[in-house]
């Protein structure tokens, strides 16, 4: 591997998760913004938080990260990323390569309460559906990506992401 390869060599945060958790939503990999702030969908022109908002209930959007993702968590909301690590320059998942995924088998089998994986965007769900395939007993759903590069309407996105609620009751 090449020293501009290192360099853009990326990985993913922790997983946000508990014993609560009922939905784990999966992005592929955290984009620039959010690695430099170190937080799950920082950029602000991702509708991330506003989706889950509306999914949720919750004033996700008033709140500092930290309150968030605390409030995910006590919705029943887990967070986590499919690629673990890749090579990728700049933040757009065309561009992912060399990934290595996260441990998503061991991760749901940890979670005693979980019902529904959702997969944010195109690239998480290609990769995660496969990993994730002999789950007969979760809900895998794959949903239009919330990042700015997608450009469907925040409408239409909602349309697909609202559903999501149900697994939360």
């Amino acid at each position: 591997m090449s020293s501009d390869a290192d360099a853009d060599r990326k990985a993913s945060f922790a997983p946000v998760a508990d014993a609560r958790t009922r939905l784990l939503v999966l992005g592929s990999l955290p984009g620039e913004k959010s690695l430099a702030a170190a937080q799950y969908y920082a950029n602000p022109q991702n509708q991330f938080w506003r989706l889950m908002q509306a999914v949720t209930g919750a004033p996700l959007l008033s709140l500092p990260y930290g309150e968030r993702l605390e409030m995910l968590l006590a919705a029943g909301v887990g967070l986590w990323d499919v690629v673990g690590s890749a090579v990728r320059p700049g933040s757009l998942d065309t561009a992912i390569r060399d990934h290595q995924p996260n441990a998503l088998p061991e991760l749901c089998e940890r979670l005693p309460a979980l019902r529904a994986v959702a997969f944010n965007g195109g690239a998480s769900a290609k990769l995660g559906l496969k990993i994730l395939a002999g789950r007969r007993d979760l809900a895998l759903i794959p949903l239009p990506s919330s990042s700015p590069a997608h450009t469907l309407r925040f409408a239409r996105k909602l349309e697909s992401w609202g559903p999501l609620a149900a697994y939360l009751d």
